[in-house]
């Protein structure tokens, strides 16, 4: 797998920038991005072969389940069951810092 490093400059509009990783990933490849804490390996939640590019990247047992981040709550409702607790806290508090863990 062929590895590039693209260095944000933060001063110049974003979105050329970000383009070489959104295809990367439309591809079903995988990006590396840095977090407050940590390193993220992304990959598209809905490609299969990119999730398990993913377990094999970190070597992850595949019953180890993956997070899933969407840009909102809209986006969670085709992808796993949401209570009703759930989607109260989603209500109050998206779009924001917050996780849940839903099948």
């Amino acid at each position: 797998m062929k590895t590039e490093f693209v260095k944000i400059d933060y001063e110049k509009p974003l979105a050329p920038q970000l383009e070489s990783a959104a295809k990367i990933l439309a591809e079903g490849g995988l990006v590396a991005f840095p977090t407050e804490t940590v390193y993220g390996l992304g990959g598209n939640a809905l490609n299969a072969d990119a999730a398990k590019h993913i377990y094999a990247a970190k070597g992850r047992p595949s019953d180890n389940p993956l997070i899933v981040h969407v840009p909102s709550a809209q986006d969670a409702i085709p992808l796993c069951h949401i209570s009703d607790a759930s989607r109260a806290l989603m209500d109050r508090f998206c779009p924001g810092a917050l996780t849940l863990l839903m099948p």
